[in-house]
């Protein structure tokens, strides 16, 4: 990178599945969130309620094992990998998925 230029934020999507070893708790999520919103990084998410299929294919609905999602800005992915060790799905046993995604 050349002197005075200034590096591009990403994009990033994360998925949460639903399968976890424990269920989560409210203290948990609101830990996650305080610490999400301070990093300047998170900029929404949702739940994600079951899905309905158009079209002739039937694949598997995406809504059976993911149950949300998040969106995340920043210029340095790993501000986002440390938030994931807080995140309570992952803390009890569960999977989320960061995807990069273009930027808009």
């Amino acid at each position: 990178m050349d002197a005075g230029q200034v590096e591009e934020a990403m994009q990033y999507l994360l998925f949460i599945y639903s399968a976890v070893k424990e269920p989560t708790t409210v203290e948990q999520w609101n830990r996650f969130f305080a610490a999400a919103k301070n990093s300047g990084t998170f900029t929404g998410g949702s739940a994600v309620s079951k899905g309905m299929h158009f079209g002739e294919k039937r694949e598997e609905l995406v809504s059976e094992s993911v149950v949300g999602y998040m969106q995340f800005e920043t210029d340095d992915v790993e501000i986002i990998h440390q938030l994931l060790k807080l995140h309570p799905v992952v803390m009890q046993g569960g999977t989320v998925e960061l995807c990069e995604t273009p930027k808009s």
